[in-house]
C-alpha cells in the first residue's frame, strides 16, 4: 500500500473534501494536500500515532460489524428452527378477547392433529380483563388437548404476558392469574409433550377470529359451538 493508500484509507470524509479542495487552491499533488490535511488534524501527537489509531478504530469497527451480522445470522436461524414442527405434532393456537378492556370475555382456540383431526374452541367466558381471558382460552385448548390426547402439541399464542407466565420465562403476571396459572399448568403437567411458541397477532388470525365471535355472540353455554 502506497503511502497515499494509507493517508487516504485513513482520513475520513469531510478531510477528503478539504484535502482536494487545498490541492486545487495550491496546485499541489493529491497526496501533498491529504498529509498536510493529515498532519494538521494529528497535531503534536504526529501523523503515524494518528493513522495507527485511525487503523485500530478501522479494525474495531469491522469486529463490531461482523459480531452483529453473525447476531442476525443466528437469530435467522433461530426462527428458522423456532418455526419448524416435528412430524407427527399436533399444533394449537388460543386467544381471549374483553369487550371493553375490562369486560365481555371471549376465548378461542384451534386444535390441530396430525392427521387431519380439527377442534374449534368459541366459548364466553365471563367477564374480566383481556390477560384472564387470554388464560382462560388457554385452560379451555388445554383441556380439550387433554381429552384427545394430543400428544406431543406445540401451541402457539399472541399473549406473551401468558406464555412467559406460564414458562417461567419472566416474572410472575398479576396476583389474579394465580388460579389461572396453577389451572394451566395442572393441564400441562397431563400432557407428555408440550411446548408453548409466541407468535405475533396477526399470524393468530383464526384464534382471534374465534375469540371475537364468542365475546360478540349471545350468551351461550360453555361448551356450545358460536354461531356465525
Amino acid at each position: 500500500m502506497t503511502d497515499f493508500d494509507q493517508l487516504n484509507a485513513a482520513a475520513f470524509h469531510a478531510e477528503k473534501v478539504a484535502s482536494r479542495r487545498l490541492a486545487m487552491q495550491e496546485s499541489l499533488s493529491a497526496e501533498q494536500a491529504l498529509r498536510q490535511i493529515m498532519e494538521l488534524a494529528a497535531g503534536s501527537a504526529g501523523l503515524q500515532q494518528l493513522l495507527s489509531q485511525r487503523k485500530a478504530q478501522a479494525q474495531a469497527n469491522l469486529a463490531r460489524l461482523a459480531t452483529r451480522r453473525q447476531g442476525k445470522r443466528d437469530e435467522r436461524a433461530l426462527k428458522l428452527n423456532q418455526s419448524r414442527v416435528p412430524a407427527g405434532s399436533w399444533q394449537a393456537w388460543f386467544d381471549g378477547s374483553a369487550r371493553p378492556n375490562p369486560g365481555r370475555c371471549g376465548v378461542g382456540g384451534l386444535l390441530a392433529g396430525p392427521n387431519g383431526e380439527r377442534f374449534e374452541i368459541c366459548q364466553d367466558a365471563g367477564y374480566g380483563n383481556s390477560s384472564e381471558a387470554e388464560y382462560l382460552a388457554l385452560i379451555a385448548l388445554l383441556e380439550v388437548a387433554v381429552k384427545v390426547q394430543a400428544t406431543p402439541l406445540l401451541i402457539h399464542g399472541d399473549s406473551q404476558v401468558v406464555i412467559d407466565d406460564v414458562t417461567g420465562s419472566a416474572s410472575a403476571a398479576a396476583p389474579s392469574l394465580g388460579t389461572s396459572r396453577a389451572r394451566a399448568l395442572v393441564l400441562i403437567g397431563q400432557i407428555s409433550e408440550v411446548s408453548l411458541r409466541w407468535i405475533p397477532r396477526h399470524r393468530n388470525g383464526q384464534a382471534d377470529a374465534l375469540s371475537q365471535r364468542a365475546s360478540s355472540s349471545p350468551m351461550h353455554r360453555p361448551d356450545a359451538d358460536c354461531a356465525d
